[in-house]
Formats: C-alpha cells, structure tokens, sequence
C-alpha cells in the first residue's frame, strides 16, 4: 500500500481504494528541443548565431566528419529519427540567417543542426495533476473495460510545464494498467508557422509516426512561455454522437496568467487557443461535458476562494464571471474550494470533485453534488475529505497535498488519478454510490 491514505469520517475510512501504481519524476526522459542562440540582430555578422556557423563552416571536411561521429555516437541512440531533426533544425536557421546551403554536406548540415539543437528533460522536477477521458479508440474492448487517455503535468529545467499523456485501460472492478512507453519522447510540432499570433490561438500537431503516450505538448507562445498548467480535459459531447476531447490549462506567460483551451478530435491535432472575457483571467476553469440548458457551462474560482458556475453561448468566450456556487464551509477548506475537474453526471445529478484548502495550505480532496438540470442548485457536499496526503506522501516538492485535476467514469466506478504534494501521481478508486451516500 501507499503512504497516501483515504481520510476517515466520523470514525470510519473513506470509500477510496488506494492503488499501488505510482508515477514519478523521471531526468531520464529528453527530448530534442531547438536552442536559440542570439536570434537578436540575427543576420548582423557580429551575432552570435551567425558566429557559430562560421566557425562550422570553417572547419575541413574531416573535422567535420569526426565531430558528427561523436555526435551521433552520443545522441542518435537517445532520440528517434534524429538525424532528420538536425536536418529540419538546418533548414530553419538557414532560413532565420538567409544562409545558402547548396554548398554544404549532408554532415555539415546536420552538424549546424546539431549545435542550434539540445536536449531537455521535460519531466526532471515533477509529475503531478493529471486528468482522464476516455480514449477516442474504444475498439476490441470488453464491456468492462474502458480505454483512457491521461494527462500529465511535467515539469522540467527552468521549472517549465509542459503536458504529457499516457494512455491506458481501466475496468469496471477499479483495476487499470498502462501503456508503456518508449525510452524517447517527441515534441509537438506547429502545423503553420503563421499562426503564432497568441491571439489567435496556434493548431500543433504530433509525430504521424509517435503515439500519444511518447508525445509532449512544450509552451509555443508568448502567453505560454513560462508554462503550460493543469490540464482538466473533458470527452465534450455536441449530441448526436458527435465528440470533441476539450481541455482547459492555465498558460503562465512569466508574468501574468490567462486560461485557454486544448481541442481535439483525435490527439493527433490540437488547436490552443485563448479564452475571451473577463472569466479567462482566472485559473481553474472546468467545462461540463455537455451543454446545460442550451449553453456551455463551467466550474471556476473566479475570486480566488469560492467556487463559481459560468455559462456562456460561445465555448471560447466567457465574458461573465458567473454565480456563486459554493463557498468554504468546512475548516479543511477556509481558505479557497475549488474543482478538481470536469462535472461527471450521474444518475442522482452532477458529481464534482472538489479541493480545499486548509491550515497550514494543506490541500484535501472532497465532492459535492449539484442538480442535473440545474447545476447552480447543490444537492449535497463533504462534510470532510475523502483523501489528504499522510505521512513520507506529506513531503515533496510542494507538500502536504493531494490534487487532481479530472476522474474517469468506469461503469458504476471512478478511476481518480491524482497529484501528491507536486512531485507524484498516485491513483485510487472507488464506488459512486459510495461517494453519493456521504452527501445524502
């Protein structure tokens, strides 16, 4: 068993199932990243850039032989597909620096490449706050079962995050296993470069040839350049059973944060766009997984400590910051409640899991119910949580937490994925009937 422990109420354990299964940080995992290297003045002779590839292209053909031996004997084993990277690395700074490349050798190109390239390890910090949809490909399954895909997020050098995934199969009886993955990971790349306005949104696409579980999704604009944070996905339904997989993250620009949204229909192309209005300046918004009354709808803390209900016409404008839904009512969440994920609907209503926050910033999951046709109504809540981090789980890089940002519906079960203390990803189960007669 874990060092995570379901918390006890009025005596008696809560219903989680703690599962064995952990995740963590890993300096192991890289993947090859371009490093720009003096871009300003780029085509000044004095630039740095443009320095480099002087020196490259001073060197004679057999120095330049011998040093891409030894960059291939230290790198071509880590990376897949690498020597076409460090070719489309050349193209793009040829492009930058307006070289002319007719007259340079493959290996002389793939050097220049090589030295505007690096390796970054994207999960070395941490692994924490995951969420889970059902997979799109639900083929040759058995009726118990159900195939997911995960988000991660994975913080790196520079304390930069990004989103990983990992895919997986969950059944009915609480069990699930995972998808290995490769001992290399590949990065997103942008389908069209004009679109980087961050105003506008960017559309990314992965490798045709990598799978989801091997796929990192780095910061690409401004908006986003110091990080991409907490995914909450969500299996949207637009009715007729016509699916789009919807996330909302937070993108920290350094200096300020805004919230956006992931869209996809296979996670094979995502589209990143901004969210609009005044409800977009706020972190932690989670969209119900259809339309409630004929408009979109979505959990929030819009003031920093109570938790909100939005609904807008538009799924990418949110220009009301909402009704109060639920303030802090119990002392393990006086100082801020707020959502851990997408609404899940349940026979009895809309079930959300929630995280308070207490004293000392010890986090603590809980859940509460809200009307399935109207969901500004609350039907029940926690009187205490249902999970908080005890004992080595209390240590980490931030500590004393627990955190999750999206659970997954398993027959008459959920699958939480779940954050300790910003370093792990631990996971448990349990019944919904269970979860439902805390709040009756």
């Amino acid at each position: 068993m874990t060092d995570v422990s379901p918390s006890p109420r009025n005596g008696s354990p809560s219903p989680l199932s703690i599962l064995d299964t952990r995740l963590h940080a890993d300096p192991s995992r890289v993947v090859l990243r371009p490093f720009h290297l003096g871009w300003q003045a780029r085509n000044a002779p004095g630039s740095r850039a443009r320095r480099l590839v002087e020196d490259i292209c001073a060197l004679s053909d057999n120095a330049v032989a011998k040093a891409y031996r030894q960059v291939r004997a230290d790198f071509a084993e880590r990376h897949w597909q690498t020597e076409q990277m460090f070719d489309e690395r050349f193209a793009d700074v040829a492009k930058q620096l307006e070289l002319d490349a007719k007259d340079r050798t493959p290996a002389r190109r793939r050097l220049i490449g090589a030295y505007f390239c690096h390796e970054y390890t994207y999960a070395a910090a941490a692994l924490m706050n995951p969420s889970i949809v059902p997979h799109p490909d639900q083929s040759g399954l058995d009726a118990d079962s159900v195939r997911f895909v995960m988000s991660l997020r994975a913080v790196g050098e520079g304390h930069i995050s990004s989103i990983a995934f990992r895919e997986g199969i969950a059944k009915t009886d609480g069990s699930f296993s995972l998808w290995p993955q490769s001992s290399f990971a590949t990065s997103v790349e942008l389908d069209d470069a004009s679109l980087t306005d961050s105003e506008r949104g960017v559309i990314v696409h992965r490798h045709p040839e990598s799978n989801l579980s091997n796929t990192v999704i780095f910061p690409i604009t401004e908006q986003q350049a110091g990080g991409v944070e907490d995914l909450r996905l969500v299996r949207f339904d637009h009715g007729g059973g016509d699916y789009e997989w919807i996330g909302t993250y937070t993108a920290y620009s350094g200096r300020s944060i805004r919230s956006e949204l992931l869209r996809t229909l296979d996670f094979k192309r995502f589209l990143l766009e901004p969210i609009v209005g005044r409800a977009g300046r706020n972190k932690g918004m989670a969209l119900f997984p259809q339309k409630v009354g004929n408009k979109y709808a979505m959990l929030g803390r819009q003031d920093g400590k109570n938790l909100f209900l939005l609904k807008s016409d538009r799924i990418d404008r949110w220009n009301t910051e909402g009704a109060l839904l639920m303030e802090p009512k119990y002392p393990w969440e006086f100082i801020q409640i707020g959502n851990c994920g997408s609404p899940v609907l349940t026979d009895e209503g809309w079930l959300v899991i929630t995280h308070g926050v207490g004293a000392m910033r010890k986090y603590a999951l809980g859940c509460a119910l809200l009307d399935r046709d109207d969901p500004s109504k609350v039907i029940g809540r926690t009187k205490d949580p249902i999970l908080t981090a005890t004992d080595a789980d209390r240590s980490g890089y931030v500590p004393n937490v627990v955190y999750t940002c999206g659970v997954l519906k398993v027959g008459e079960r959920l699958l939480v994925p779940y954050g300790i203390s910003d370093s792990a990803v631990g996971f448990a189960t349990v019944k919904i009937a269970d979860l439902l007669d805390l709040m009756r």
